[in-house]
C-alpha cells in the first residue's frame, strides 16, 4: 500500500480545501443547514437527518465560522481521495496506480465543487466511496466485513438516500454475473438487516409525514432544482464529472470490471455502473448522481494506464499523463474553488459552469436590505420569503428578525408567522399574489448584490405587505413549496 504518499495526498486535498473556505460566502444549502439544525428532526421533506446535525455541531463549536462548518466537507473530500487509492489496491494496484486513482480523484471536477461547501453531496461522495471499498472487500472476503458494509450504509442513509441506489445495484449485478455464492451466505443479509435498522428512524419519519422526498423526487423530475439539467446532458455530463481529459482512465476501469478475469469477482461493479446511469437517467435525476461510481471505475482503470504508459515511449506517455493531471486541476480549481476575486466573478464563465459559486455571494447585502425596510414598518413585522436561502440568510445575518418564515421545504413545516402579526416584508413574492392576503403591498426595492453578478437573487423584489385581511391558517398552506 501507498499510505504515505495516499494520506499526504488525501491531506493536501484537504488543506487546499480549508484554505479557500473562507472566501465568498455561505451558500443558500449551508444556510438552510443551519436552521434545519436549529429544528432537529429525524428527517425533513428534502433529506433525513445527518447534514443538518453535521452544520449544528459545528456552529456549536466555533460559532459563525464559516471555515469551521466547512471542515467536515474538506476531510470527506480527503478522504475520498485515499479509499480511491485503497479500492485500486484492492483491485492488485502497484504503488503508482494508486496514487494515480487517488490523483485522478483529487482533481476531479465533482470533487472540488462539493468538496468547497458543506452538502449533503459531500458527504454522499464519501459514503460511495467507503461503501464501494467494503463492498470489494465483503465480495472478496465475505464473513462479518458485511456487518461494518451494513453500519456505513446505514448511517449514509441517514445522508441521502441515493446509497440505497448503489446496494441495489450492486446486489442485482451479483445476481446477474456473480460471485452468487456471496449472497448464499447469512452474512450480507445480517448486515443489509443492521443497515435497515439504522435507517428505520428516517423512514418512520417519512411515512408519517406522507414520504415527502418522493414528492421532492419528482419535482426535481421536473427540473425544479438550480443544478437540474435537461435529461440529454446526463450522459455528457460524466464526462466532465472527473476530467474530460480523464475520461479514458475511468473507461478503463469500466471495461476492465466488465472483461478482465482477474476482476470477475467485482463484474457487479460494471453492471451497478450501467444500470444506476439508465435509472437516473430515466427518473430524470441530477447528472452528478452518478459521481459516487468513478472511485470504483478510477481504481480499476488506474492500474492497465499505468502498465500502457510504461510500454514503448515511456517518458511520453508518463509525461502525458502527468499533464493531463496539471492541466485537469488547472480547470477544475478556478470553477470549483473560490479563486477568482468576488467583484470579476460576474466577468467570468465560472457561475454558468459551477451554479453553487454563484448562490454564496450576496447574502449578508440580502439580509441587510430586509432589515433596513423591516426598521421602517410600525409595529410587529415577520419576514417572508419564496425559499429558504432568503429565510436562512435573515435567519443568520439579521438575527432580531428572526425566525424567517417562508412556504419552501421545510420551512413549510416550522409554520407560520404568530397569529398577531399583520405586517410582512416579503422577498421575492409576486406583488398579485401578496395582494390576495394584505390590504397594502409596495414593492419597496428589488436586491442589488453589489457585483453585478446575475445569480439566482439579483433583481428579486422586495416588498412591505400591510393590512393582513385573512387568517395565517388560510394563507399557509397556498405557500407551500417543494423544490
Amino acid at each position: 500500500m501507498a499510505r504515505a504518499p495516499l494520506l499526504l495526498l488525501g491531506g493536501a486535498v484537504t488543506v487546499l480545501l480549508l484554505a479557500v473556505a473562507g472566501r465568498y460566502g455561505y451558500s443558500r444549502d449551508e444556510l438552510y443547514f443551519l436552521r434545519a439544525g436549529r429544528e432537529l428532526a429525524f428527517g425533513y421533506v428534502d433529506q433525513p437527518p445527518l447534514t443538518p446535525l453535521v452544520a449544528r455541531l459545528m456552529d456549536t463549536l466555533v460559532p459563525g465560522s464559516l471555515v469551521a462548518l466547512r471542515l467536515p466537507s474538506a476531510l470527506a473530500s480527503g478522504a475520498v481521495v485515499v479509499l480511491t487509492g485503497l479500492i485500486a489496491r484492492e483491485f492488485g494496484a502497484g504503488r503508482a496506480a494508486q496514487l494515480l486513482a487517488a490523483g485522478c480523484t483529487a482533481v476531479a471536477s465533482v470533487l472540488l465543487i462539493t468538496g468547497h461547501l458543506l452538502s449533503t453531496t459531500t458527504l454522499d461522495l464519501l459514503a460511495w466511496a467507503a461503501l464501494s471499498w467494503l463492498l470489494v472487500r465483503s465480495l472478496r472476503d465475505g464473513g462479518p466485513v458485511w456487518l461494518l458494509t451494513g453500519a456505513v450504509a446505514g448511517l449514509a442513509l441517514q445522508n441521502k438516500v441515493q446509497p440505497v441506489f448503489l446496494l441495489g445495484a450492486v446486489v442485482l449485478g451479483v445476481l446477474a454475473v456473480g460471485p452468487r455464492a456471496a449472497l448464499r451466505s447469512p452474512w450480507p443479509w445480517l448486515g443489509g438487516l443492521l443497515a435497515l435498522a439504522l435507517w428505520a428512524p428516517n423512514l418512520v419519519w417519512q411515512a408519517a409525514n406522507g414520504w415527502p422526498q418522493l414528492e421532492l423526487a419528482e419535482a426535481i423530475a421536473g427540473g425544479s432544482s438550480g443544478t437540474s439539467e435537461p435529461w440529454y446532458l446526463f450522459l455528457p455530463f460524466q464526462l466532465v464529472l472527473v476530467s474530460p481529459l480523464l475520461v479514458p482512465v475511468w473507461v478503463a476501469g469500466l471495461w476492465r470490471l466488465a472483461r478482465d478475469p482477474a476482476l470477475a469477482t467485482w463484474r457487479a461493479f460494471a453492471v451497478a455502473y450501467v444500470l444506476l446511469a439508465a435509472v437516473f437517467l430515466l427518473s430524470g435525476g441530477k447528472p452528478y448522481y452518478l459521481a459516487g461510481m468513478y472511485p470504483v471505475l478510477l481504481a480499476a482503470g488506474a492500474g492497465p494506464v499505468v502498465a500502457w504508459a510504461r510500454r514503448g515511449s515511456a517518458r511520453l506517455r508518463t509525461g502525458l499523463l502527468a499533464a493531463a493531471l496539471v492541466l485537469s486541476l488547472a480547470v477544475s480549481a478556478p470553477l470549483g474553488l473560490p479563486l477568482v476575486p468576488v467583484d470579476r466573478l460576474a466577468d467570468t464563465p465560472v457561475v454558468d459552469v459551477n451554479y453553487d459559486a454563484g448562490e454564496t455571494v450576496g447574502w449578508p447585502a440580502l439580509a441587510a436590505a430586509v432589515e433596513r425596510r423591516a426598521g421602517a414598518v410600525p409595529g410587529r413585522v415577520a419576514v417572508l420569503t419564496a425559499n429558504y436561502g432568503q429565510a436562512g440568510a435573515v435567519d443568520r445575518f439579521a438575527p432580531d428578525l428572526a425566525p424567517a418564515y417562508s412556504g419552501h421545504n421545510s420551512y413549510w413545516d416550522w409554520g407560520p408567522p404568530p397569529d398577531d402579526v399583520a405586517a410582512v416584508v416579503a422577498v421575492g413574492i409576486p406583488q398579485d399574489r401578496l395582494a390576495r392576503w394584505f390590504g397594502q403591498v409596495e414593492v419597496v426595492e428589488r436586491f442589488d448584490n453589489g457585483v453585478g453578478l446575475d445569480n439566482e437573487e439579483q433583481g428579486t423584489p422586495i416588498a412591505v405587505a400591510t393590512g393582513r385581511l385573512v387568517p395565517w391558517s388560510e394563507i399557509w398552506p397556498r405557500l407551500r413549496r417543494l423544490a
